[in-house]
This record gives structure tokens, sequence and C-alpha cells, in this order.
């Protein structure tokens, strides 16, 4: 339910069968579900019956999963009304409101914001959880722990401790208790960032979790990813690294360096576009940097590579449309991807950071699905219908469609003037 409307008492409602689907190889097809998974795909009958969704005209393609987001700070732009600026700017801004925020604000705004991406085809999120300062640091941790319970039936939703250089030991350890799923941090900012990431890897191992970490999200300084990968080379639990946006700015020798331990470690690199490029660069009014990781490189040699929109609406990002293919547009127009790696990044490579199942439409893969109307993937990155359904395990969770209506041209005047 979004914006007011009535809720869909007919959603989520479960599919037996996907018909007239356009593949991203132009193929039109049928696909039937079962207990969740993909379990054929054959060429398009047209059958219509109940459990059947038709797809004429438009584009399946696997459900994006969202690597890296903050619910906790998602859609705080308008109330704290923060100046615009670089990453310091962005966190004292929300340093000074987080310390009124109250667990059901934080709630009402996650919920909100996970509806969102949801509307436009999300089913799967790592959202990262400030520990907060003051004498309640869990307040964003358990509005968020609500907020998953909530949708527990409608997408997928991962804890990350996001613990500054500050947050206590003790914090982290509560908040695992509470549910969290994974150790963060953002070591680069600590005064010793080697120590806060020695630190924060400790606890994870101690506690045999998984670790996703903010990583050198800056345009200089030493590159602290290089130090993280060979830790973590023999760790069973995943690890990933975001942003990485020093890397963009190695030389060949340096960059092939880390990329080398990158990969001996495994670690999945998630790239962040929409912040990064509004964050970084500010020092630089002339030539000034893009912010964004060594994607070419990193894809080229191998690495997992995802892709999200990390902030939304809030002091590190005044705009976004927890949209999925607003990503990979940008990682196209930004990063010189193809259009089909730009998607791969935020459906396949996403989910491959998130150590999520294989998803899509092959035979054995978890029905995590979208589809959006448009003629081929070019179509749907470029225009991003907002015509879509959204299916997470079997079950259509959420639909929308738009009507568009155009004034007609004045045809006496000819469209086109001979001579």
């Amino acid at each position: 339910m979004q914006g007011g409307a009535a809720p869909l008492s007919n959603l989520p409602r479960r599919l037996e069968l996907l018909t007239n689907a356009t593949l991203a190889d132009g193929s039109v097809v049928d696909v039937d579900l079962s207990d969740g998974l993909v379990s054929r795909v054959s060429p398009a009958q047209g059958l219509l019956a109940d459990g059947v969704l038709d797809l004429t005209g438009f584009l399946l393609l696997t459900a994006p999963a969202e690597p890296h987001a903050h619910l906790d700070k998602a859609l705080s732009w308008d109330l704290i009304d923060p100046p615009m600026g670089d990453l310091g700017l962005a966190i004292s801004s929300w340093r000074a409101y987080s310390s009124i925020m109250t667990t059901d604000g934080i709630a009402e705004r996650a919920l909100q914001a996970a509806l969102l991406l949801l509307r436009n085809g999300t089913t799967a999120v790592r959202c990262h959880v400030d520990m907060l300062s003051g004498p309640e640091p869990l307040r964003g941790v358990e509005a968020l722990v609500r907020v998953r319970e909530q949708l527990r039936d409608l997408m997928d939703i991962e804890l990350v401790a996001l613990a500054g250089p500050e947050a206590l030991d003790e914090t982290v350890e509560a908040a695992l208790d509470l549910g969290v799923d994974l150790v963060g941090g953002a070591p680069h900012l600590a005064p010793d960032p080697g120590a806060d990431l020695r630190r924060l890897l400790a606890i994870a191992a101690r506690r045999g979790v998984g670790v996703d970490l903010h990583t050198d999200e800056g345009l200089a300084g030493e590159p602290t990813l290089l130090e993280f990968a060979r830790i973590v080379r023999d760790w069973e639990q995943p690890v990933s690294a975001g942003h990485c946006v020093r890397l963009g700015t190695l030389d060949a020798t340096d960059l092939d360096e880390v990329i080398s331990e990158v990969l001996a470690s495994n670690i999945g690199i998630i790239s962040l576009p929409i912040t990064n490029l509004y964050l970084q660069g500010w020092e630089h009014p002339v030539s000034t940097p893009r912010g964004l990781t060594a994607l070419r490189a990193l894809l080229d040699a191998g690495v997992r590579v995802g892709a999200g929109a990390d902030n939304v609406r809030d002091p590190f990002n005044p705009v976004g449309r927890s949209d999925a293919l607003e990503t990979a547009s940008l990682l196209v127009t930004a990063g010189h991807l193809t259009l089909t790696e730009a998607y791969a990044a935020v459906s396949d490579g996403a989910r491959s950071v998130m150590s999520l199942p294989k998803a899509g439409v092959e035979v054995g893969a978890a029905a995590e699905l979208l589809a959006v109307r448009g003629a081929n993937l070019s179509d749907v990155v470029a225009n991003a219908s907002a015509d879509r359904y959204v299916i997470h395990a079997g079950n259509l969770v959420a639909q929308s469609s738009v009507t568009y209506e155009i004034a007609t041209p004045n045809r006496t005047t000819p469209l086109v003037e001979t001579r």
C-alpha cells in the first residue's frame, strides 16, 4: 500500500504460469512456477486460466535485488532539510537529526521506503542500520527488525550492523543478538582505519557471521580494501565491500594488485552510482572526478560485482526513485557498462554478492521475477515504464499501471513540409 491507496485484496496471489512473456533474447515463452521455483520454460501457448498471468507486451527479467540500502535514513531529506554537500557534511547532518529520532519514526519511513523498492520490482534488500549515538543506540535496529517481520511474506530483508568507529563492540554484539545478519562499518573513516577494520572483522569471526563494509568511500587515501581482502582470504562466511570509489582513481599497477587480492578472497564489490556521483568530487569544481569504482576492470577480471541505489532522499542523496532501472541507467551512462552488464549488476550480480540463490527465468531458479512493459532491454532501461508485475517466491506481490493521455497534434499543418 502506497500514498494512502487502498490495499489490493488479491495480492499476494499465487501464480502457476506466466504466459506470452518476452525474454531479453527476444523469445516469447510460457514460464511454469511451482513451490516458488521456475519448473518449466517453453514456447508460448497463450493459455489463459486461473493462476495464469498474461505478460503480452512485457519483458520478463530476474527481479532486482538491492545490495546496499539505508532504510533507516531513507526519505528523511525533507524532514532534515540539510545543506547539499560532500560525505562529511552529510554525516554531520544525519548525526544531528538522528539524536531525536524514535523507533516508531524510523520504522514508518523504513516501511515506506521498502514498499517503494518492492513496487518497482526489488524483492530482496540488504539494509545497513546505524548504531546510533546516545543512550539508545539500537533504535534503528529495533525498527528494521520490526519492518523485516512485517514484510517477511513479500520480500527478503537482510540487516547489517553499520558500526562507525565510535560504536562499541558490545553494541554491535547486541545488534546481532536482536537478529542483525552481518557486521558492517566504515573503517576508512576511523582515525586508524586498519585497527577499526581488524576490530570489525574480529567481531564477525567471533560470531561466525558475514561482513559487508563501507570501503574506501573517497577519491584519495590509502585503500583499506587491500588489507580487508588479505584478512578474509580463507573465510567461509560471505564478505562484500560497498562503494570502493578509491579504486576508480588508482593507477593500473596499484589497481591490479587490489583486484588480485579481491579475486583471491572472493569479496563481492558493490557499486552505488547515484549516491557516489552526488557525494564525491565537491572539492574539485573543475574537471570534477566521478565517484565510481573501477567497474570495467573489476568485471573484466571476473570479480563478483553488484550495484544498488544506496541512499534515497536523505542527507547523503537528495534524489532517487528506489528503482533498480535508475541504477542500471546510471551504470550505462556514468560507468560505461553495456545494457546487459548494467542490468546484470542490479539483478544476478546483486544476488551473488548477497549470497542469495540463483533466480530468474531458468528451470530450478527461484521465481524472483520482474515484468516491465517494453520491447527489449534497451526500451526497459531507457523508459523504465511503471507498468510492472513483481513476483516473489512465485507470488504476485505488486503490480502497477499507468495511463497516458496526450493531446492530438494539429493535423491541419503537415508533419513534414515538402518543397
